[in-house]
């Protein structure tokens, strides 16, 4: 019998490398059907077969489940087959991830551990260990429980290093180092946990770290979050740009991989052929043999050109050589996230780098390409237009599809931002109702990022004008988060649209809204906050007419600003407003030279509203001093811009969109089935979800007249839109 289920097997591979799913399985389940007993150890090997097709090439899930349950039921009745238990526990926890059973698989997972644990000190025991440690470790992250999870990883890189595999330690301090990102308790933690990150990594071979490109990613992705949440930006450039090239240098890799897998498969067909010479036989075997090990060496961790037994963690979709980001050897074989996925945050991350800069035109290309990636793979997962709910999803497709569509919504949202900034108000509302068909189709999958839509609401109101609506939507987005920072910033923002509506009650509640958190503004990690809150607060010393306060504190958020964010829209409206100041207190040579640098930065960023207000002050300096030269000159330059920028408010008011962005409502959405969707979201998300950093700066005319020398051009501001009571 041992001859039938050999012969079975194999042509269940045949029909599984010429895609035939159904036949591949229908072969091995003809074995465990058959009215002859096959011994156990046969029936065993089967199920964890099919198991492993099902989850390489299905949704179902529940039938591979089914199957390993059956398994481990045999393999009670076997003695020691140590690596068939290990694997069926392996197979079945990630079955129970993918449909959500946390409790069952923290089970499955306990009993691997153990039996690890009884099995000796061998590295096989070891390396098994590694695996369910990894396992139970993002299985407790995904209930919240982070002490767990690094109690679980510690041990792990405990085996590792008794194992003498470096790369495999890597793997566990990146796990820990990503764990203490998503938690942040303790800022000395963290950076010790980033400083073993860089010690293991400069320990391992350079031609070692080449074949580790998941680890690769992994670390600079954790590098980049870690430096973006400081509000290091320079630092976190480097690790940018090695990741740019990282990918660059990847899709070749795999390029060529797949030129190699189209010669093989040539040289198989050439081989098979009846007629052909010994000689020609014999060289062809010998080119066969180069390109198969070419292909293990431009593999990674995996020791042959197939992938192992064990199935990928994330998403189920047929996955071709090469397009697995491997973060550890076999038998974890896990990866974070799929290679497209990478790719997709790449792209984000340099449009979230590039985007304060005002580098537009590069950005847009990264938008389209992230966009296009992410459409390509939510169609592999089977969301189309004809799938408008949550409750269509398969459920082992939720995480990915949850991560797909928060990489997509983030590119949304810089898209806003960037139009915003350069007021191009139809794009910016184009993109706003997409986010909001998306929250609307996705909204239990979507809700973290509810806040942010909102928050931008509140920016496109407060760009056109309607000030009252902005702060609405700012106020709406405080309440839809539980993140300090998110609160604190969108609070700045109301604060800013209170203070350009203008009248004392108005004041009065930007004071309310900035009081609380200048108070608590150094005890935010970085320095994004602290710089809003000192604009904001800034505007109301002015308002109060207090100026040389208000000068001491925005010189101090300028400093900030510029040494640590380089957000060049919030330098130049920084810049606008101390020019402003220096002009009210006769400073003109220093007034000049300001408001020179802060046109020359909103020029950059095609920034109207903020040249107007600059040009605007210009205009005043330049009366006072007596240059009706250069008075005329800016402006006839000032009319230009603004005569611009009415014709596209104006579209903007006329857009069908336009009063269903404003309104003062949330979108308001039916969610079903969101508890089981929310759960399986929780996992490892932070990890993607990158806040727009000192997002789109805080644009808006004046707030402030200290004398008819520097009006900034009220009367102008409120043609800006609508403002609504």
């Amino acid at each position: 019998m041992e001859e039938v289920a050999e012969g079975l097997w194999g042509l269940s591979d045949y029909h599984e490398n010429r895609g035939e799913i159904a036949k591949s399985v229908k072969c091995l389940e003809a074995i465990c059907q058959s009215e002859v007993s096959f011994s156990p150890i046969v029936e065993v090997k089967t199920r964890l077969r099919i198991a492993s097709i099902l989850l390489h090439h299905s949704h179902n899930a529940n039938h591979a489940k089914s199957h390993l349950e059956r398994a481990q039921l045999l393999l009670k009745s076997i003695p020691r087959c140590f690596e068939l238990k290990c694997r069926a526990y392996s197979l079945l926890s990630q079955c129970y991830q993918l449909l959500g059973a946390i409790q069952p698989q923290k089970q499955v997972l306990s009993k691997g551990l153990e039996l690890a644990a009884s099995a000796g000190n061998e590295s096989s025991t070891k390396l098994w260990s590694c695996n369910f440690n990894s396992q139970l470790a993002n299985a407790l992250s995904i209930e919240g429980d982070h002490q767990g999870s690094f109690s679980a990883l510690e041990c792990g890189y405990v085996c590792a290093t008794e194992l003498g595999y470096p790369e495999l330690q890597m793997f566990f301090a990146t796990s820990m180092l990503h764990v203490h990102l998503v938690q942040w308790d303790d800022n000395d933690l963290v950076e010790q946990a980033v400083k073993k990150c860089n010690e293991i990594w400069e320990s391992i071979q350079p031609d070692k770290r080449e074949q580790c490109p998941g680890l690769l990613f992994y670390n600079e992705l954790l590098h980049i979050f870690y430096r973006t949440r400081l509000c290091d930006y320079k630092n976190a450039a480097p690790h940018v740009d090695n990741l740019d090239a990282a990918v660059k240098a990847e899709r070749k890799q795999t390029q060529h991989m797949q030129e190699l897998v189209k010669e093989l498969s040539a040289l198989d067909q050439s081989l098979s052929r009846s007629d052909l010479h010994h000689r020609e036989r014999a060289a062809l075997s010998e080119k066969q043999a180069m390109i198969q090990e070419q292909l293990r060496n431009m593999n990674g961790f995996s020791s042959t050109g197939r992938e192992s037994l064990e199935p990928v963690y994330f998403g189920n979709g047929r996955r071709t050589l090469g397009d697995k980001l491997q973060l550890a050897p076999p038998p974890i074989d896990g990866e974070w996230l799929p290679k497209s996925a990478v790719y997709a945050l790449v792209d984000l991350i340099v449009v979230i780098f590039g985007r304060p800069k005002g580098l537009f035109k590069e950005c847009g290309k990264r938008i389209q390409s992230g966009m296009r990636t992410i459409q390509g793979e939510l169609v592999k997962l089977g969301i189309t237009n004809r799938v408008r709910a949550e409750a269509d999803l398969q459920q082992s497709s939720i995480y990915m599809a949850g991560v797909y569509l928060m990489l997509l919504i983030q590119f949304l949202e810089n898209k806003v931002a960037i139009e915003l900034t350069r007021t191009e108000f139809a794009e910016a509302q184009e993109a706003l109702v997409q986010m909001k068909n998306w929250f609307m189709r996705f909204p239990t999958i979507l809700q973290p990022r509810e806040c942010i839509i909102e928050m931008l609401r509140g920016q496109y109101a407060h760009s056109v004008g309607c000030y009252n609506e902005a702060t609405f939507h700012y106020i709406e987005a405080v309440k839809l988060t539980d993140s300090k920072s998110m609160q604190t910033m969108c609070q700045v923002y109301a604060a800013v649209s209170y203070i350009c509506i203008g009248d004392a009650e108005s004041t009065s509640q930007a004071l309310d809204l900035i009081r609380p958190v200048y108070g608590i503004m150094d005890s935010f990690v970085g320095v994004r906050e602290k710089t809003g809150i000192l604009f904001a607060y800034g505007l109301l010393l002015m308002k109060q007419r207090d100026i040389q306060e208000a000068r001491n504190r925005l010189a101090s958020g300028l400093q900030l600003a510029h040494n640590f964010l380089g957000n060049h829209q919030l330098l130049s409206q920084y810049l606008t407003t101390l020019g402003s100041l220096a002009l009210v207190l006769h400073d003109t040579v220093q007034a000049r030279e300001i408001l020179r640098s802060s046109l020359t930065l909103a020029k950059k960023l095609s920034d109207a509203p903020t040249q107007v207000w600059v040009l605007s002050v210009l205009t005043a300096l330049y009366k006072e001093l007596g240059e009706k030269g250069s008075q005329m000159e800016n402006d006839e330059y000032k009319t230009k811009i603004s005569k611009d920028l009415q014709k596209k408010l104006a579209e903007a008011q006329a857009s069908i969109y336009h009063i269903e962005l404003i309104d003062k409502a949330r979108f308001e959405v039916q969610q079903e089935h969101g508890l089981n969707i929310k759960r399986k979201m929780d996992a490892q998300s932070a990890g993607v979800n990158l806040d727009i950093p000192e997002s789109i700066g805080l644009p808006a005319p004046s707030p402030f007249q200290p004398s008819r020398l520097i009006d900034i051009d009220n009367s102008s501001s409120r043609r800006r839109g609508k403002r609504r009571s």
